[in-house]
């Protein structure tokens, strides 16, 4: 990387939903001016501190505009349209999308080169980690600033070097879901025991050693033979399960509709996502503390489960 990359300082979001006031309140926490336009959204006195909305572009072209709307591509590729038209190859226009080809909207504008891949994760004020993706016209000093401009703002890029679809947090994520999926639909076993894997034996696990450093821990060779007996009964099929296109036609999507994989009727939407938030916060915290300390001591013989 360039040893001084110019820094970045001003930041326009564009949509400012859930997703859009994180990512806003992330860049002005670290002193950033930050101006988030949304024309479907009014200031309703709830306005993060450190944060301008507007109806309108403003006429000062920003150094980094983060695209956060509908994941719509010719929406998308709509607003790039009108950003280039505002600002020319001045700013650097991210786009916040894992599932869209972000190749295909490159191709759609006049400076691609400016353009890039920036998948934050909600909470995005929260999570430590944000996928920064080129596409094949990327400089590298529009890389090089992005990256700087998300470790000012304490987060750590991840940085992949072309745009595949879902990114590498979202491959990885739906591998595992639609195995447990699967399972599911298979009335193998229910919804609670795959969350009760996962957050006492996945979870834990991966906090600490992550998925590859783990295997090298705990002795490559078991897991080595283990794909070779258990990766050709994975259900390796090309579409989703049938399980999710039912509770699709049913509207069954969770905490927002009162039913998804459970039965959210009477709780408290907003408590139950706020005390979600507040642990995610705390073990990050807990996490990045015992770093700083040192490296955790975990040996082969130690308490977390073998293969």
């Amino acid at each position: 990387m360039a040893m001084n990359p110019a820094p970045i300082s001003n930041v326009l979001v564009v949509g400012f939903g859930v997703l859009g006031r994180g990512i806003a309140r992330l860049f002005a926490g670290a002193g950033m001016s930050v101006t988030a336009f949304d024309p479907h959204v009014k200031d309703d006195g709830t306005l993060p501190a450190g944060i301008r909305l507007v109806c309108e572009l403003p006429k000062e072209a920003p150094d980094l505009v983060v695209e956060a709307i509908v994941e719509v591509l010719d929406a998308k590729v709509a607003v790039f349209h009108v950003l280039e038209a505002a600002y020319g190859a001045g700013p650097i226009i991210a786009s916040n999308t894992s599932g869209l080809p972000l190749q295909e909207m490159a191709s759609a504008l006049k400076h691609p080169e400016r353009f890039i891949g920036m998948h934050f994760f909600t909470p995005a004020d929260i999570s430590p980690l944000v996928e920064v993706v080129r596409v094949a016209e990327t400089q590298d000093d529009v890389i090089e600033r992005a990256v700087c401009a998300l470790e000012v703002a304490g987060r750590e890029a991840i940085v992949l070097s072309k745009p595949i679809v879902g990114y590498l947090w979202n491959r990885l994520q739906h591998a595992i879901l639609h195995e447990a999926y699967h399972l599911i639909e298979n009335g193998i076993v229910k919804p609670e025991d795959i969350d009760k894997v996962a957050k006492k034996l996945l979870g834990p696990r991966f906090c600490v050693t992550g998925l590859l450093e783990g295997k090298d821990i705990f002795n490559l060779e078991p897991h080595i033979l283990a794909q070779k007996s258990i990766v050709p009964h994975l259900n390796l099929a090309k579409s989703p399960c049938s399980i999710l296109d039912r509770k699709l036609k049913r509207r069954e999507f969770g905490i927002r509709t009162g039913k998804g994989f459970y039965d959210w009727q009477g709780r408290d939407a907003a408590q139950v996502a706020a005390a979600a938030g507040r642990k995610l916060k705390r073990l990050g915290e807990f996490l990045e503390n015992d770093l700083e300390r040192g490296e955790p001591d975990v040996s082969p013989m130690g308490s977390l489960p073998m293969d």
